[in-house]
């Protein structure tokens, strides 16, 4: 298992790339910032927030090994959700 630091790092790091590739679609779309993009703006701080916390707060009782495996993968598919929502902003 990472450590906590190493995992909040990530999540940050992915996170602030989404957010790059929202600002690059709205720029080189040739449109202003919309609300779809805002929406999604709202949407990647909300699991950046919701993750991070998660990190810092696991479920008491289960064991921790399994907790972050679970954690990893549930954050995994909120990021493939936000790439197909940025990818079918056009």
């Amino acid at each position: 298992m990472a450590r906590k630091k190493d995992l909040k790092k990530t999540i940050n790091s992915i996170c602030e790339e989404l957010e790059a590739n929202c600002i690059a679609y709205s720029l080189y779309n040739g449109k202003p910032i919309d609300e779809d993009v805002n929406a999604i703006f709202s949407a990647i701080l909300h699991v950046q927030s919701d993750f991070i916390s998660r990190i810092s707060h696991p479920e008491p009782g289960m064991p921790q090994k399994a907790y972050y495996k679970l954690l990893v993968e549930d954050f995994n598919k909120q990021v493939l959700e936000l790439v197909d929502q940025i990818c079918n902003l056009a």
